[in-house]
């Protein structure tokens, strides 16, 4: 017998989630992995299945997540200082066994919100839909990586970055402002910096868009200082937050 024992979400067109979850770094695939597990149907969205909770690092030496957090339970289930595409494909695996998570490779253009749902517009496929939507990109909206002279249209190494959702956030009235990041390099690697754009101080209310109702943000799109252990705590706050709403 193929796949997980359990069943997993397995929407037709038309399909509405409880919660659209776009990105899968730490934060999102977090994320998705706690609502699911509470009984929510997900929608985990990302650009490359391949980069699903990669680390800014190369193996796990000195990585310190959240008690309790999914990647700390793949890390402690790991030899010491795993490599990080070792470390991804069992983060990846724990998801697609996860029942009622929907894994989706996308690019997600557009987001369009009634009284009840959120659209969700992508290059790919028909229009997606759900309940709320959680926007946990990263530094890819409009992300511009910089390594030495060159600059590239990325949120990370050989990681593409569209503009399509930060512009549709800005026509929405959402105010966004500039933010960088740095990531050493190691080995073969080069150092290298990330600018993108984030919430303006005052366009969110805890994890809410306060112009948008049913849109979300968390992780590093959002201003202040991270680390992997805030992130996968504020994932785990999230999700309480939203269970606790679903069942009001």
């Amino acid at each position: 017998m193929f796949g997980p024992a359990s069943p997993r979400s397995r929407p037709q067109p038309g399909h509405l989630y409880d919660v659209a979850v776009v990105g899968a770094g730490l934060a999102g695939t977090e994320l998705a992995w706690r609502l699911a597990r509470a009984g929510q149907d997900v929608l985990l969205v990302s650009q490359a299945l391949d980069h699903l909770g990669n680390l800014y690092q190369p193996t796990t030496a000195g990585a310190v997540f959240a008690p309790g957090s999914l990647f700390e339970e793949v890390r402690l289930a790991l030899a010491p200082d795993t490599d990080g595409w070792t470390f991804h494909r069992h983060v990846k695996a724990r998801i697609e066994e996860t029942a009622g998570i929907h894994l989706l490779q996308s690019t997600v253009t557009a987001l369009d919100e009634d009284e009840a749902t959120v659209t969700l517009s992508t290059w790919e496929g028909p229009p997606l839909r759900a309940r709320l939507c959680v926007l946990a990109v990263g530094a890819f909206l409009k992300g511009r990586l910089l390594v030495g002279d060159t600059m590239e249209e990325a949120g990370r190494l050989s990681e593409v970055a569209y503009d399509f959702l930060a512009d549709d956030l800005a026509r929405s009235g959402v105010w966004l402002v500039g933010a960088e990041r740095r990531a050493e390099g190691e080995g073969v690697e080069p150092p290298y910096d990330v600018r993108f754009l984030t919430p303006a101080p005052g366009e969110l209310d805890g994890f809410r868009v306060g112009r948008l109702d049913r849109i979300r943000m968390l992780g590093q799109c959002v201003p202040g200082d991270h680390s992997y252990a805030s992130v996968l705590t504020d994932a785990a706050r999230l999700a309480t937050d939203l269970v606790t709403e679903a069942g009001a």
